[in-house]
């Protein structure tokens, strides 16, 4: 379970995000839908540990992670934590499979990295380089490398965002199937996949101060 709490996060520029207490079940995948700027992506680095609250708590598995050091959720992150990076983070020049093995270097075990490939329908692409695939088999190398450590929680920043909907549609009834049994917590603008997730979070209601600011034209980024 994942629980924010009284979560604030104030960024140099003096913008602040201040989020309602939410709570996130195990074995469900949540939808965080919302117009750009209104602290998506910001709420799921700071699940994600990458980015540190100014103010409040996330509590993973009863954990605060906030009386953690840095180090400490970096290793959580790495170990228990599945991030699908909206620009994906993959390396161009080298394969498939060899952008999901990489993760040995972190002690992570690998073996399952081909059936992944399977279920994603991409398989028969682990020797070819990442160049040479299109945005769609990106983001399902994306998914495959996030998934192999079979991770508990699985955190996913615009997985559709550099794609069509057709293909988007898709990778997420693909993304959505193999995260089952998982918490999933999935960050889009598109309301049109909401019937593939167990629960619809409404973003636009559950944060307050950097949306207003984006009403008003101030900013755009989440």
């Amino acid at each position: 379970m994942i629980e924010i709490k009284g979560v604030k996060k104030q960024f140099q520029n003096e913008t602040v995000i201040e989020y309602k207490d939410m709570v996130f079940e195990d074995g469900k995948s949540y939808m965080l839908l919302g117009a750009s700027g209104c602290g998506k992506s910001t709420l799921l680095n700071i699940i994600a540990g990458i980015l540190s609250p100014t103010k409040g708590n996330v509590v993973i598995d009863g954990e605060n992670m906030q009386e953690k050091s840095q180090p400490q959720r970096d290793k959580l992150r790495i170990k228990q934590i599945g991030y699908i990076f909206q620009d994906f983070k993959l390396i161009n020049e080298m394969s498939v499979i060899d952008n999901i093995n990489i993760l040995r270097l972190e002690g992570i075990n690998t073996k399952d990295a081909p059936e992944l490939l399977n279920k994603l329908g991409i398989l028969e692409k682990k020797k070819s380089k990442i160049k040479h695939l299109s945005g769609g088999q990106k983001q399902r190398v994306a998914i495959a490398r996030a998934l192999v450590k079979k991770p508990q929680i699985i955190l996913a920043d615009e997985p559709t965002g550099n794609l069509n909907f057709t293909i988007g549609e898709q990778v997420i009834k693909e993304l959505v199937d193999v995260s089952r049994g998982k918490t999933l917590i999935a960050v889009t603008h598109d309301d049109r996949l909401a019937k593939y997730f167990d629960c619809v979070v409404d973003m636009n209601e559950m944060t307050s101060g950097m949306q207003d600011l984006v009403r008003e034209g101030g900013l755009s980024n989440d």
